[in-house]
């Protein structure tokens, strides 16, 4: 595994194993300076929300990098308030111009709250039918959201987007979606860097000669799930880059998956009916 490589989805599609999340990333000067310094440093996924309301310097970012639009992969997602099929085809044209796209390259469903989530779901197979979305997929679905969208889904999620480290080890989740052909990608990887000060996590860290940071990406990539870290540093954004050039043994992974401790940083989907 390397910067260059990539999960196969579902459907064929490839999304590159790292990339880089702009939740709570400013609008204007400092989201389009970070995404810009992650492009350079080699990152070709970004992951964008119109919660987020930085969908337009996102796309100017990408625009204006000088990479061929083919090589980046961008990511937006559907907020509540827009559920509804009308609703949904309508929300997906306003992010798409605000990114200046004419297609995304994976549109999830944000949160599964409320009753017309279905019907959200089936307009976004229509708009992945049409080739306004490259690859379809949802964000926060527990097991039973799932289990919920399976029974009347034509198409299979390709992607859940869902809160996942060391201290948060959805196993059960994890092992759900991989039976069910669908790739989990984590967001809070670092854990707004709340646990970076733990005693077991730095010392793995100083025995591969890496920052927590770094270890707890790692983690997540060798578990075969997507990792999207957030930083507004350039020197950070580098930093999260730097998790390529080494493995995490066996005997560590097993020590890492032990702290899980049902840690959250944010929402909690299993609250939703």
């Amino acid at each position: 595994m390397d910067f260059n490589s990539k999960a196969v989805l579902n459907n064929g599609v490839g999304l590159p194993w790292l990339g880089f999340g702009t939740f709570r990333l400013e609008a204007g000067v400092e989201c389009r300076n970070a995404v810009l310094w992650a492009l350079e440093a080699g990152y070709r996924l970004v992951d964008t929300a119109m919660l987020y309301g930085n969908e337009l310097d996102v796309g100017l970012s990408v625009k204006e990098c000088g990479i061929p639009r083919e090589e980046i992969f961008v990511t937006t997602k559907l907020w509540t308030t827009d559920f509804g099929f009308d609703k949904t085809t309508k929300a997906c044209s306003a992010s798409l111009k605000k990114l200046g796209l004419d297609y995304v390259d994976l549109y999830l469903i944000h949160w599964p709250e409320g009753v017309l989530r279905s019907e959200s779901w089936k307009a976004l197979e229509k708009l992945y039918e049409d080739g306004r979305c490259k690859a379809i997929g949802v964000s926060n679905y527990a097991i039973r959201h799932l289990e919920e969208l399976l029974e009347f889904a034509d198409i299979i999620p390709a992607v859940n987007q869902v809160e996942f480290n060391p201290y948060l080890y959805q196993k059960e989740l994890l092992d759900y979606c991989r039976k069910h052909g669908i790739q989990l990608e984590a967001y809070r990887s670092l854990l707004k860097g709340l646990k970076m000060e733990d005693e077991r996590l730095v010392g793995i860290a100083s025995h591969y000669k890496k920052t927590p940071a770094q270890i707890l990406i790692r983690w997540a990539l060798q578990h075969e799930v997507i990792a999207i870290p957030k930083s507004k540093s350039r020197e950070r954004i580098l930093e999260n880059a730097g998790v390529f050039d080494f493995s995490i043994s066996q005997r560590d992974m097993k020590a890492l998956d032990s702290f899980n401790e049902n840690f959250r940083t944010g929402w909690n989907p299993d609250n939703i009916p």
